[in-house]
């Protein structure tokens, strides 16, 4: 069985109404942690920066507004597969991306048919190392 889902994306890195530019973008998916997706932008001159964030919430963020913390996704407009925008926040500084719709869209099928949506308890391994993360978090809490 397939363990992981990569993509490549370009997106816009949003300066400004007037500055925008093209970036690629690496999407992965793993089994290990099949809540998550992970986005790696690669801009000019810096060092890739990868987030992690909901699978779900990608999902939702396609069709309607959605997140309420340091990352926040909706559609551009209210067509079907419109552009999407991606808000990624770091205390008050913020990045603002645009990607067309279909191409997550696509990535996002391809997790499912790894992952079915609301499938993801059924993975056993998950479960176990969640299991020893929270013991390992439990104990290192009890000793300090």
């Amino acid at each position: 069985m397939r363990e992981s889902v990569q993509a490549e994306v370009l997106m816009s890195f949003v300066v400004s109404e007037e500055l925008s530019f093209r970036i690629p973008v690496e999407l992965g998916y793993q089994t290990k942690d099949p809540y998550a997706v992970r986005m790696t932008f690669h801009l000019p001159g810096d060092a890739p920066v990868t987030w992690t964030f909901g699978r779900e919430l990608l999902l939702d963020g396609i069709s309607a507004p959605t997140g309420d913390g340091d990352v926040r996704i909706g559609p551009v407009g209210s067509d079907e597969l419109s552009d999407v925008t991606i808000v990624l926040q770091v205390g008050g500084d913020r990045a603002y991306f645009r990607a067309s719709a279909p191409p997550l869209v696509a990535f996002l099928d391809r997790t499912d048919r790894l992952v079915p949506v609301g499938q993801e308890r059924s993975l056993a391994d998950f479960e176990e190392d969640l299991e020893q993360a929270l013991g390992r978090i439990l104990a290192e809490e009890a000793a300090g």
